[in-house]
């Protein structure tokens, strides 16, 4: 008996894998398919495909830095979401969640690990928009003949980042909440495309509606993140504020609660 409790050793604890271990494999888990890889390209090519619009077409007294930066935003605005969604998805879209959840059964550190990598890929991709800009904005003033303008302070570019991270969360949210792909690739676009189309047609229709629409309409919220026109009021945070509980918060604490109790093939 003495020599068989010998023979016992102690079973090692397992240790638990570091947040940013799981950041860097969910990040790398982004470039390893071709199609993630390109559309994660994409956006340095439409920045660079913006920029040239911008000096070729745009009148010449409006060849400024904001107007580089505004031309490379509204592709960002839907490559970054989408990225985000994919990041998600993948999960349950490609059948890997079922190895990724037995490794780290505890699926809100994966969903953490996955949102940090996300917003930490779509802060360097506005960096590499604004160096971009500032790229076409030295070769706009020197093919055009233009003063070079530098018009974006501090203050602004902080906004500018916010408001691109607030869109990359909302492709978060739905890919938490849909957990498909295609579909929550499309409800991304109601949301971008229609749902302002018919608020603003509430907006200039109904007289109510047009004091309402900054309490519940988040990208009209947003869109005081993107004016280039100084620092914002206590009022439009307050409708930043109200729309993300409403638009993000909740629906994303909606999703996080389906994502712990659905079923992984």
């Amino acid at each position: 008996m003495t020599a068989i409790a010998a023979d016992i050793r102690p079973i090692a604890a397992a240790h638990r894998i570091p947040l940013l271990r799981l950041t860097q494999v969910e990040l790398r888990k982004m470039f390893d398919t071709r199609s993630g890889f390109w559309l994660i390209a994409s956006i340095a090519i439409t920045a660079v495909l913006a920029t040239a619009s911008v000096i070729l077409f745009a009148p010449s007294d409006q060849i400024t830095y904001s107007t580089y930066v505004a031309a490379i935003r509204f592709p960002m605005a839907v490559i970054l979401p989408m990225i985000a969604i994919l990041a998600v998805t993948s999960e349950w879209t490609q059948r890997s969640g079922l190895t990724t959840f037995t490794l780290i059964p505890h699926r809100y550190r994966v969903i953490t690990a996955k949102a940090i990598s996300s917003i930490a890929l779509g802060i360097v991709s506005v960096l590499l928009a604004f160096a971009i800009g500032a790229l076409g904005n030295l070769l706009g003033a020197g093919v055009t003949g233009t003063a070079l303008v530098w018009n974006m302070t501090l203050t602004e570019s902080l906004y500018f980042v916010l408001g691109n991270v607030l869109s990359l969360l909302i492709g978060f949210m739905l890919g938490v909440l849909i957990r498909a792909s295609a579909a929550a690739i499309a409800v991304y676009f109601v949301y971008w495309f229609l749902l302002p189309t018919i608020f603003s047609l509430l907006a200039a229709s109904v007289t109510w509606f047009r004091d309402l629409q900054p309490w519940v309409d988040f990208q009209y919220a947003q869109s005081a993140l993107f004016s280039f026109e100084g620092a914002l009021t206590g009022e439009q945070w307050a409708h930043i504020a109200v729309t993300g509980l409403i638009w993000l918060l909740i629906p994303l604490t909606i999703g996080l609660g389906f994502v712990t109790r659905a079923e992984v093939k």
